[in-house]
């Protein structure tokens, strides 16, 4: 039964059909015409500027319940430090304004109407150079405006801040040493996630998990945590990037003072980049702030061209293939900001405002004397720049323009606002440069009397310094190189400030709505000096720019933001776990593990037994009937007709060797596979270079566990880059029955089997559900053709006749795997080239070189090793922190995927050592970037490798 719809509430997804749609979906026709008609009934997924939507790293996530007129968010800001009250803006290079916009957008979307809770994820920093409040796991963020607001919140609605520990413990660290970190950051806001929607299931869900309705990133390391998460739970992904890695780039390269090495070396940049394109790749809606951010930001990009964006955009539009591309499409949203509070200064400094009952006269703030000391005369208009002292800020610049322009020096004070600090040579070297360069131009233009840098402020007092500002009738001024937005120039016009700002970025876009000041070029000091010059000394155009800004604030407030974002999201596409369905019955299985209202679900294709010698034994069945038993049984012959002429994932071979078995409606044991009993499971992904070599190392992992093994508490997953049907083969000339392992995660992870449950016939059990969780933006036929142009082009010019290198392996392929045979590995294109070529025609997916360089594997985007396991623990509630997985000391080029996380890795020394490595050495980024060698959760045997050995590296994890 429905339930009424609140008034106000956004998005309700209703419908609820009955048994038409707990049909499962196996086939392809089936499956296409079916899907529509579930996900109309289950959950939809949407994302929402929750509770972060800062230039730190943040990511958003939705919930709604598809019966509950309401909706969940939750938002990610990885770095920096985040807090409800008293942020510490600008005391390091991650803690900016932007810190500020998540938490209060978090705040804003909390309160609106149809969003029933939000969550801020950031990392837990319980570190002693740092306040203990960013050590609580959680925290409230309290709305502004909470008149009536708090009696109709459910028992976990609202806004809340949530820290998750991930990277070293007890350590606050910059950002550009958190990629190594950032899986264990995935698995453990994955962790949160699943546990959130069983919460909020059970208590307004009527005991249906409430998934995420999106996922929003924001910055490049939270877009690729997003793009993780995204993958992992089937729900859209929505990204703004604020702070560009290649527009960065290309302003240091233009700065001339450091190399392309030396940037990559201190600022990460090429992972960053990375980053940002995966973001492109699974990004549904890109948000940005203006513009300018598209045109001369975003189109630097591979995976973005804005002619391409319009012509496939229209193809849809006329319903024409667009053969397996995709952009995401792109959206102008500028920030907002809270206004109710704010009161424009109305006197001057020689006029005073008198108090009335209403608003007595209030003494001055603490925070104005500390700025006024320094002047000679504090009366003079003050000309006020809030900003870090980071070179990209343009500090110095205007510095040197105001001490070498006399009539502006005459007329004006300067304040520089440039964070807090206790010491110089306690900043950071990069802070600490930028400030002495300031003051040694303070010495140079004798600028005493005339410059204000007070040491310290509270975020509290920002307000009050405004105010100052403005009652002297000054200038805020934003001269930075490049800026993403500019909030600070719509925070100084709301308290009545005229602005001048960079003509680069963000600020265009406020000017041409506010119409409040003037734009300059940052690397002109004399354009900035006439334009500060020009609005100090006409009154009447300061009094003009202050009246068009109040004027047209409002523009850039919350509600409106929230408003337009919440717009954009409601035209998403809903996607969700597809096992999961809202009318499920089965109430007879209770657990404590997260993953239960998952598990205990009828899954017919855990019914379906794929046989490599083609017997047919049975029909298919489930353990309740979906319909009557008629109209029920006739549906189902027409299920396991379509299964048997459309088996997706198995490989050509053994396409035709399909076949269903009746299961024991008695028996509950055939539901499920065996991995959920066990207390850990132990993942072999070793890749080997030849099948000796795996087969000896897996018989040294299961001689160092035999007792485990035996006694059924360990179980086993094979994780490889092989085929199903090449993986029966090498099972079986090793001598090795395909039931030692409780699931195979095959070519390169976009197929995903159990092992049968019916230990006579060594059956595999294919997960069609899986399938429908990676294929997300699968490019299909038109990515096949695409990848065999491409390999048809890749030939020996030394060769006498152009030999061709890369051919497709049609026996090797797939559904969601495209093989390729490479015939000279030193020869072909580096990964990063064939992803650039395949981005840059839209085409969306994973490429990968594997069995040391032999093999091409192209699979969908979001489509891994890494991400199998993910899908594991949400549908199966195998904990992830169970799991251990055992690698070699080098692999394919998806190996960092396999280190990292909650999981522990074993690294078996002399095994995949004399991998090629010319795989890895033509990375965007090296691997050292990425991989957490300094992990507690990592350990690495001794060189030989023995079954002793790894049974020592277990016991050194605590397995054992």
């Amino acid at each position: 039964m429905r339930e009424k719809r609140p008034k106000g509430r956004l998005n309700v997804v209703l419908n609820v059909s009955g048994a038409a749609e707990k049909q499962l979906l196996i086939c392809q026709k089936t499956y296409q015409r079916e899907r529509k008609e579930m996900q109309s009934v289950t959950y939809q997924l949407m994302g929402g500027a929750t509770k972060s939507d800062c230039q730190e790293s943040a990511l958003l996530m939705q919930w709604r319940h598809g019966l509950i007129n309401r909706k969940e968010k939750s938002c990610i800001c990885l770095h920096g430090l985040i807090r409800a009250e008293n942020m510490e803006l600008g005391r390091d290079s991650d803690t900016g304004g932007q810190v500020k916009y998540v938490v209060e957008l978090a705040r804003a979307l909390g309160s609106m109407p149809g969003v029933y809770r939000v969550d801020l994820l950031t990392r837990q920093v319980s570190a002693p150079e740092v306040d203990w409040s960013y050590g609580e796991p959680t925290e409230m963020l309290t709305p502004r405006n909470s008149d009536g607001f708090m009696d109709e919140m459910g028992e976990s609605s609202g806004a809340y801040i949530i820290r998750i520990p991930f990277g070293p413990k007890d350590k606050y660290i910059p950002k550009e040493l958190l990629w190594p970190y950032i899986p264990e950051f995935v698995d453990g806001a994955l962790n949160h996630v699943i546990q959130m929607s069983k919460a909020l299931g059970e208590q307004i869900g009527g005991g249906h998990p409430i998934w995420p309705v999106a996922i929003h990133g924001h910055y490049a390391d939270a877009g690729d945590s997003a793009a993780l998460l995204a993958g992992a739970l089937n729900v859209p992904m929505l990204f703004t990037g604020h702070s560009l890695g290649r527009d960065k780039l290309e302003q240091l390269l233009q700065q001339g003072r450091l190399s392309k090495d030396e940037i990559n070396m201190t600022y990460k940049i090429m992972r960053r980049i990375e980053a940002e394109e995966l973001s492109l790749d699974a990004s549904e809606i890109v948000i940005t702030s203006t513009r300018q951010e598209i045109e001369e930001q975003w189109r630097l990009y591979d995976g973005f061209d804005p002619v391409l964006g319009r012509k496939l955009r229209a193809r849809i539009r006329r319903n024409v293939s667009c053969y397996g591309r995709f952009m995401p499409r792109m959206a102008v949203i500028p920030p907002g900001m809270e206004f109710h509070h704010i009161v424009p200064q109305d006197g001057d400094m020689d006029g005073e405002t008198d108090g009335n009952e209403e608003h007595p006269a209030s003494p001055d703030p603490h925070i104005w004397s500390e700025i006024m000391r320094f002047f000679t005369n504090p009366r003079k208009p003050m000309i006020l720049a809030l900003a870090r002292p980071d070179p990209k800020k343009n500090i110095t610049t205007l510095v040197t323009a105001f001490g070498e322009c006399r009539p502006l020096r005459e007329l004006a004070n300067l304040t520089l606002i440039m964070g807090n600090r206790d010491g110089i040579d306690e900043m950071s070297s990069t802070n600490a440069s930028v400030l002495l360069s300031v003051l040694k131009l303070i010495d140079k233009y004798d600028l005493y009397g005339q410059v204000a840098y007070p040491k310290h402020h509270k975020q509290s007092d920002v307000p009050d310094i405004y105010r100052l500002a403005a009652k002297t009738k000054g200038v805020f001024i934003n001269p930075a190189f490049i800026e993403p937005f500019g909030l600070t120039l719509i925070e100084a016009t709301a308290y009545g400030l005229p602005i001048v700002a960079t003509k680069n970025g963000g600020p265009v876009d406020i000017h041409r709505v506010l119409d409040n000041g003037l734009l300059v070029d940052p690397h002109d000091q004399l354009s900035i000096a006439d334009a500060l010059l020009k609005l100090v000394a006409d009154k009447q155009l300061w009094a003009r720019c202050q009246q068009n800004g109040l004027k047209n604030i409002h523009l850039f407030s919350w509600p409106e933001h929230c408003k337009t974002y919440l717009s954009r999201i409601a035209s998403c596409k809903p996607r969700h776990p597809q096992w999961q369905r809202s009318d499920d019955g089965d109430e007879n299985s209770e657990s404590e593990s997260p993953g239960d209202s998952l598990r205990d679900i009828q899954d017919l294709s855990l019914n379906l037994r794929f046989s490599l010698d083609g017997e047919k034994s049975g029909t298919s069945g489930n353990d309740n009937s979906l319909e009557s038993e008629g109209n029920g049984a006739d549906r189902m012959s027409k299920l396991e007709n379509a299964v048997l002429t459309w088996s997706r994932g198995i490989s050509k071979d053994a396409r035709k060797a399909v076949s269903t078995e009746k299961a024991d409606q008695n028996k509950t044991a055939g539901r499920f596979p065996a991995l959920r009993r066990r207390k850990n499971l132990f993942v072999i992904a070793v890749d080997c270079d030849t099948d000796t070599g795996l087969l000896e190392t897996i018989r040294k992992i299961f001689e160092a566990v035999a007792k485990g093994r035996s006694e059924g508490s360990i179980g086993f997953i094979l994780s490889t880059s092989l085929t199903i049907s090449e993986i029966h083969s090498f099972l079986v000339s090793g001598g090795l029955s395909p039931n030692v392992f409780d699931a195979f995660i095959c070519n390169s992870g976009s197929d995903l089997y159990y092992s049968s449950l019916n230990r006579e016939d060594g059956h595999f059990v294919v997960d069609f559900y899986y399938h429908s969780h990676i294929e997300y933006r699968w490019g299909g036929e038109g990515l096949r053709k695409t990848l065999v142009r491409w390999a048809a082009s890749i030939t020996d010019k030394n060769a006498g006749n152009a030999e061709q290198l890369v051919t497709a392996a049609e026996q090797l392929s797939t559904d969601y795997c495209y093989a390729f045979k490479v015939q000279k590995p030193g020869m072909v294109p580096p990964v990063k080239e064939l992803k650039k070529l395949l981005r840059i025609q839209a085409l969306r997916c994973h490429v990968i070189y594997c069995q040391n360089g032999t093999r091409l594997n192209v699979i969908p985007v979001l489509a891994s090793r890494s991400q199998a396991l993910r899908y594991l623990y949400i549908r199966w509630g195998v904990e992830l922190s169970k799991m251990v997985v055992f690698v070699g000391e080098s692999g394919d080029t998806d190996y960092e995927g396999l280190l990292g996380g909650l999981h522990k890795s074993v690294i078996l020394k002399g095994i995949c050592s004399s991998a090629n490595n010319q795989l890895h050495a033509n990375r965007s980024y090296p691997l050292s970037d990425v991989l957490p060698f300094d992990s507690p959760s990592i350990v690495q045997t001794t060189e030989e490798c023995g079954s002793d050995d790894i049974r020592a590296s277990l016991e050194k994890l605590g397995l054992l």
